[in-house]
């Protein structure tokens, strides 16, 4: 039996392969692989591996990401928390989430939303050219903590830091997590975008 195939079937296969080897295990061999076709039928979706990664971040954000607008009367700060959170979540919801969009060129439809994004900050006082800046440092924030996070670590050393005070410190980071880390640079960004 032969599944027909198309831009949604190999999307999917590619997000499956991507969980299971990481984006650099994920080639388009090893797709064609995986939806057993010969290599050169994805070529008719998708011209080379920069377009696959584009159509599979733009793929988790669609899946994933649910709070990219604004909900009317909501508060800026509110909606520029909850836009970062739920767009962390979607990069992290796939192994090398934020690898994968690094780079990405956001489908033609997704201009639209920016646009919804930039309109509400500038009815909260922004001129434009803020509210877009205020969006782009706030997505590379994102980016770089979702990088950081997925990053492959190497062994933990044995030694500790000589400082009491930064063994203190250490261990308050590593029992608060990510999590915690990522609200804290997230609060002080956007509690400094209108001073």
């Amino acid at each position: 039996m032969t599944t027909k195939l198309d831009r949604e079937t190999v999307v999917g296969a590619a997000l499956q392969l991507l969980n299971e080897v990481g984006i650099d295990g994920l080639t388009t061999r090893k797709l064609a692989e995986k939806l057993e076709v010969q290599q050169p039928a994805l070529y008719w979706h998708f011209q080379n591996k920069r377009a696959l990664l584009d159509a599979l971040a733009a793929a988790m954000l669609a899946k994933k990401h649910k709070r990219s607008r604004p909900e009317k009367g909501e508060d800026w700060r509110v909606f520029l928390k909850e836009n970062a959170r739920s767009f962390r979540k979607a990069l992290l919801s796939y192994r090398d989430g934020a690898r994968v969009h690094v780079g990405s060129m956001p489908p033609a439809d997704e201009n639209g939303t920016a646009e919804i994004q930039i309109q509400f900050l500038c009815e909260a006082g922004f001129s434009p050219r803020e509210a877009m800046l205020a969006l782009i440092a706030i997505s590379h924030y994102v980016v770089g903590a979702v990088l950081e996070q997925q990053a492959p670590r190497s062994k933990p050393s044995s030694s500790k830091p000589s400082s009491v005070l930064l063994q203190t410190l250490f261990s308050e980071y590593k029992a608060g997590g990510e999590e915690a880390a990522f609200e804290y640079g997230l609060e002080s960004l956007i509690l400094g975008l209108r001073q």
